[in-house]
């Protein structure tokens, strides 16, 4: 690249800075014109040199994501069983086999390019355009097709497309949380800045890609794109925190290792004992020992976790949460720490004044923030101890009041059916209260204005108003204390301070209001003329108002055993006030981020969990947060919108971004991307992550039995000596039939009573507990023995083994689907919920019906190595043989009731 390319945002020792650096000195670094911009033959070798200016995610290829399907110890062991029944020329069983395997893959790959392509849909809405100068002219372009060098006008609402040094700025203010943390605007300057060593939020004559423009314009250079930006540098830090597996898949692979390793190992032993005791020919025993392999394997677990996940993820997309990847949605159910930050989050980010105090009195302003949902929403009323008050009664409020709508530069504004702010949030609030009390929005007759100075902590207005000069200003109530005091004797000092402190404790940010009258041929502001006769009329306090949603969602999180924990840019006092409204905790617990610092990660980890605030963090803070929460053994989720979320959201177990407001990085590095930027929804998706992880537990508490059942059948059959039951094509039918149909009952079930109320799963502790093993034993000894009694039974009495097999299959689907309505729910099966599940029953009907076709269909016959058989032994016996293990399911599912209840 060369010398213009942006890189020199920190220079080599021969250049300075470009922060120190003039226009001239910008004007040769850049090689641009900064009158007219580059010309487009320029931009144009520029952006095929160096490419467009966009934040590309690095894609997973398609093969890669298809082929990451079949890394699964189950898949192992099917694969080795389709090659060695290939090579023994069983042709049906190895294509049967295949097939599975297939199936299993595809399910999963469809649904993660499904999450993925609805990710993508969100990152193209939000691509922003740009006015640029080239050749001279004014032309708006998208901010991908910028180049290094170029000239960028900007005005109050855009988004900085790449990182620029400001050559003129007019009270220029940008928005650079996402960056930053902090929720302030930062005024920006035109001036070189004489400091070689000078930290990014300091670098006032810079815009950042990806920040917001909040009032004012400006003009700048374009010194970096794509992954040269800040923005881009945070983005390739992020790839160095590496990704864990879920607990769901921690838990899937344990359990698959676990029972691979046991049924191999049975397998060898069974091999072995055959090739000892001569029961069958070499040949014969293979295949004997690979049907109780296909047997005992729940080759249908992969796919049916996958259909469970993927209606859990197609659900969580309706109440607007795009999950990315399938067993992110189970996650959240397990999750036992929300970290969140708070502005837009758990607030509504529309700053709101509530308070007001005069010289006399103390009012409340009722309303939060303007917009209701989609709608604008200026409802609200001013009151004095509990009632209402009209503010013309009072001659001071009056004065405020008008202040407040003659000396705000926001409006709101409605932009693609959403209303917004337009300038800064603080001349929004004021802006809010002289429109809710006065019902109009403010006629100005401006003469002229002092913009806000850092330096002199306020601005001022000169205006024509009721057939006088007035000169209102606003800003520090300590600033405007000191003036008004300075010429009014009488001024009441201690008033204004105790008030001031109040409001301060109560985490309000406070503006104070005042005015002075001057001559009709003052025309002009300066600093100076400022303070003699200054009328201090009164302060707001104003606060950014917690959303009315997340309060009772933060309830419902405490009562499911989730802490919800803040972590912001925010001063400590701001962040504990709102976090005591909000309800966070019944003791609110507040540590900085300079204080983390102080401490090494042992420490950190030791003292972590004493805290529920986490004010004034950094990026590196909030990474080393959920480090220390990680290692204390919790499950994390981070909820968080800006670049400098990226690397936590990435290291949290489940990273949750807004999708509205978030950037392209966080969502990215996040796992889940809320589409309405509505705290409540992750309640939602905690709701429904514990409900799918109670269908796959479902789901394997009623694999593993059946599957076992059928090896157990082939295994005794081997022991015994006798013809085997069941072939392995039947085998591999009862389990991806069954998979494929049985089990999506499961998937409409309804949520179990309390689902909100029990507490996080301790994901330690695995998928299955003693009382499951329990079950899973006694049911697989009591399906694979009604199934080979009735098969000796009947070919003793003279059925062919292809009659007899049948009947077994029939024994072993009855067997589930009377085992399918003991696990649907923890009632007793005879209970008022037993129609609760309408799908149950069609899915079922449609089981029996594919069971009526492998029997009677002939080239079903040739493929199962099934016979037709009359209604008695083929679906009376199989009947009756299911209604046993129901009743005895339900005596055990009747102890287990009496076992919780004790």
């Amino acid at each position: 690249m060369s010398d213009y390319s942006g890189k020199n945002t920190k220079p080599s020792p021969r250049s300075l800075p470009v922060w120190q650096q003039t226009t001239s000195q910008l004007k040769a670094t850049y090689k641009t014109d900064v009158e007219v911009g580059l010309t487009s033959e320029e931009a144009k070798r520029r952006f095929e040199k160096n490419g467009p200016n966009e934040l590309l995610a690095k894609k997973q290829s398609n093969f890669i994501r298809f082929i990451k399907q079949f890394n699964n110890s189950i898949i192992y062991i099917l694969a080795v069983a389709a090659i060695v029944t290939l090579l023994m020329h069983h042709y049906s069983d190895s294509i049967v086999i295949g097939l599975v395997i297939i199936a299993n893959a595809l399910i999963g790959y469809f649904q993660e390019v499904q999450a993925d392509n609805a990710l993508t849909k969100i990152r193209e809405m939000l691509l922003s355009e740009n006015y640029v100068f080239r050749d001279g002219e004014k032309h708006q372009l998208p901010a991908r097709e910028l180049v290094v060098g170029d000239l960028v006008n900007l005005e109050a609402g855009d988004a900085v497309p790449a990182d620029l040094r400001l050559i003129s700025a007019d009270n220029f203010k940008v928005q650079e949380s996402i960056l930053t943390g902090e929720t302030g605007s930062v005024n920006k300057i035109e001036e070189p800045i004489d400091q070689a060593d000078l930290a990014l939020a300091d670098r006032q004559n810079m815009a950042f890609a990806s920040t917001a423009v909040t009032s004012g314009s400006a003009l700048g250079i374009v010194i970096a794109t794509a992954t040269d930006s800040e923005i881009g540098h945070i983005q390739q830090s992020v790839v160095n925190v590496k990704e864990k597996p879920t607990p769901l898949m921690q838990n899937l692979n344990s359990l698959g290792i676990g029972l691979s390793i046991g049924i191999v190992v049975a397998a060898i032993l069974l091999f072995g004992l055959g090739m000892w005791t001569h029961v069958y020919s070499l040949p014969a025993l293979l295949i004997a020992v690979i049907t109780m392999v296909v047997g005992s394997m729940p080759e249908g677990l992969p796919a049916s976790t996958s259909v469970v996940l993927s209606m859990g993820v197609k659900k969580m997309t309706t109440q607007h949460a795009i999950v990315k990847t399938l067993p992110a949605v189970e996650t959240l159910g397990a999750v036992d720490i929300v970290n969140t930050d708070k502005t837009g989050t758990l607030t509504k980010n529309e700053m709101t004044v509530t308070q007001v105090i005069t010289g006399d009195h103390h009012y409340d302003v009722t309303g939060v923030g303007f917009t209701q949902g989609d709608q604008l929403d200026l409802t609200g009323e001013l009151q004095y101890h509990g009632k209402p008050f009209a503010y013309q009664d009072d001659p001071g409020l009056n004065w405020l009041v008008n202040i407040s709508g003659q000396t705000t530069d926001a409006a709101l504004i409605e932009e693609n059916g959403q209303w917004q702010l337009n300038g800064e949030p603080t001349d929004g609030a004021l802006t809010v209260l002289y429109q809710k009390l006065t019902g109009h929005t403010p006629e100005v007759d401006e003469i002229d204005s002092l913009p806000f100075d850092s330096a002199f902590r306020f601005s001022a207005r000169l205006v024509r108003f009721n057939g006088e000069h007035i000169l209102m200003v606003k800003g520090s109530p300590a600033t405007l204390g000191k003036m008004a005091a300075a010429g009014n004797p009488d001024f009441d000092d201690s008033h204004w301070e105790r008030n001031l402190t109040r409001l301060a404790n109560d985490g309000l940010r406070v503006v104070a209001l005042g005015y002075q009258r001057v001559p009709e041929t003052m025309t002009t502001i300066t600093r100076e003329q400022i303070g003699a006769g200054l009328q201090l009329v009164g302060m707001v306090g104003i606060m950014d108002p917690p959303r009315e949603e997340t309060v009772s969602s933060i309830k419902e999180l405490r009562q499911a055993g989730v802490k919800v924990k803040m972590i912001t840019g925010d001063h400590p006092d701001t962040a504990g006030a709102i976090a005591k409204r909000l309800g966070l905790d019944d003791q609110i617990s507040a540590i900085t981020g300079p204080e983390i610092n102080e401490m090494n990660d042992d420490q950190l980890k030791n003292c972590i969990d004493n805290y529920n605030v986490f004010a004034r963090t950094t990026p590196a803070d909030k990474l080393r947060i959920v480090n220390a929460q990680q290692a204390n053994g919790h499950v994390v989720s981070m909820t968080g919108d800006g670049v400098n979320d990226a690397a936590a959201l990435k290291q949290a177990n489940i990273g949750v971004s807004m999708g509205i407001k978030g950037t392209e990085v966080a969502k990215e590095a996040a796992n889940m991307v809320l589409a309405n930027d509505d705290f409540a929804t992750i309640v939602k998706a905690v709701r429904e992550g514990r409900h799918v992880f109670d269908n796959i537990r479902k789901t394997i508490r009623f694999l593993l039995p059946t599957s076992f059942a059928e090896g157990l059948i082939v295994m005794i059959s081997i022991l015994m000596g006798q013809e085997l039951p069941l072939f392995p094509t039947q085998l591999l039918w009862i389990n991806m039939v069954s998979a494929l149909t049985i089990q999506f009952a499961f998937i409409f079930e309804p949520p179990e009573d309390g689902i909100m109320t029990r507490g996080p799963r301790n994901v330690k502790a695995g998928l299955l507990n003693r009382l499951d093993i329990i079950e899973i034993a006694y049911v697989s000894v009591l399906i694979a023995g009604l199934g080979i009694i009735a098969f000796d039974f009947a070919t003793r009495a003279g059925m062919s083994v292809a009659l007899g097999s049948t009947m077994t299959l029939n024994i072993v689907i009855f067997g589930k689907i009377f085992y399918l309505f003991n696990l649907r729910n923890a009632h007793p099966v005879i209970s008022k919920h037993f129609f609760e599940n309408k799908m149950a029953f069609i899915i079922v009907g449609i089981l029996l019906l594919l069971q009526v076709g492998i029997i009677y269909l002939p080239f079903m016959q040739s493929i199962f190595h099934t016979a037709p058989i009359n209604f008695f032994y083929g679906w009376v016996i199989p009947a009756i043989a299911g209604f046993i293990v129901l009743v005895i399911t339900e005596i055990g599912k009747l102890w287990r009731i009496k076992h919780a209840a004790a």
